[in-house]
């Protein structure tokens, strides 16, 4: 059926504000089972179909969970957009409530109806992965900080310190947690034929490993979300763009900064150690710099060659062949 109906969903961890902007309605709800048949309700109420509607929302990690799991037992198809998308859109602003959030939001998916794309559900064994990804990062970035105050307290304390035993404690508490989740994640994925094998190639590629390839698999949805290595570039913040208007305004192309931060993040890593051992990268790589070019251009280059290799390998479902031109 064709899609009719535009609501806007602003989402907060207790309560969920939906509006209407073709029938100028409103209507809150608690996050909560009991909520989200009251959404059902009032969709009722109006008539509307749910295979008309969708229902527009922002990434707000956890807390849509519950209401997306209920959308897609229900049918009821919607989408997550980057709050800076919307933002964006709106221009010149002024107030800001829940109510006024969500007919916003709805405004926005009005206006973009015709490109809007249905979210599809994760099977069990990416949405675990997902889950498992991002809570290996946050203790990761826990360790990192507790590490840092550490070599702090050691230039004013003792090592045998109470403060400085201590966050050493935790920080072995943190390695050991760590790698149960880092095993516990390559074990689900051998179970998986689809998701391992994709795996396996990446890993054909110097400088992805393990973890670089997880957050790939996790970003793409197993290579699912993305049509080509370009969108995925863009994505990650690391495709170049032109810069020009008339003959006036003439920039070096250069990267957006609307991008996954953690994913550019463990690309540069990627990048950094591919660099190092593999011998077409590394050749390009000093090569550029002996012409007098960038380091930090040149980083970024080699980023967008891994993307581009996985990408390639993927797609033929061969090893990467180290060497053979027409993978890179």
């Amino acid at each position: 059926m064709k899609l009719q109906h535009i609501i806007g969903a602003d989402l907060s961890k207790e309560s969920i504000d939906l509006a209407s902007t073709e029938s100028q309605s409103y209507l809150r709800i608690n996050n909560s089972l009991k909520g989200f048949r009251q959404l059902l309700n009032w969709l009722k109420d109006q008539k509307i179909k749910t295979s008309a509607v969708m229902i527009v929302m922002e990434h707000t990690g956890l807390y849509s969970y519950r209401m997306e799991k209920f959308l897609y037992r229900h049918q009821v198809a919607f989408t997550k957009i980057p709050a800076l998308a919307i933002k964006r859109s709106l221009g010149l602003i002024r107030g800001k409530n829940d109510k006024i959030d969500a007919q916003r939001i709805a405004r926005y998916g009005l206006e973009k109806r015709d490109i809007l794309v249905t979210t599809k559900e994760l099977n069990k064994t990416l949405e675990r992965l997902k889950m498992l990804h991002s809570t290996r990062a946050l203790l990761v970035k826990q360790r990192a900080s507790l590490i840092c105050a550490v070599k702090e307290f050691q230039e004013l304390l003792k090592q045998s310190d109470l403060i400085i035993k201590s966050q050493l404690q935790l920080i072995n508490d943190f390695s050991i947690q760590i790698k149960k989740i880092e095993a516990e994640m390559t074990g689900l994925i051998k179970k998986d034929q689809s998701v391992n094998q994709n795996f396996k190639l990446l890993k054909t590629i110097k400088g992805v490993g393990n973890i670089v390839a997880i957050a790939v698999i996790v970003k793409t949805r197993n290579f699912t979300m993305f049509p080509n290595a370009r969108k995925f570039a863009c994505y990650c913040g690391t495709a170049p763009f032109e810069y020009s208007s008339g003959k006036s305004i003439r920039r070096k192309t250069r990267i957006s900064h609307l991008a996954d931060k953690k994913m550019k993040t463990l690309l540069d890593q990627s990048a950094k150690t591919a660099i190092q051992y593999d011998k077409e990268l590394k050749t390009f790589y000093e090569r550029r710099i002996e012409m007098g070019k960038s380091k930090k251009s040149t980083i970024n280059i080699v980023r967008n060659k891994i993307i581009y290799r996985m990408f390639a390998v993927i797609k033929r479902q061969t090893p990467f062949i180290e060497n053979y031109l027409q993978t890179a």
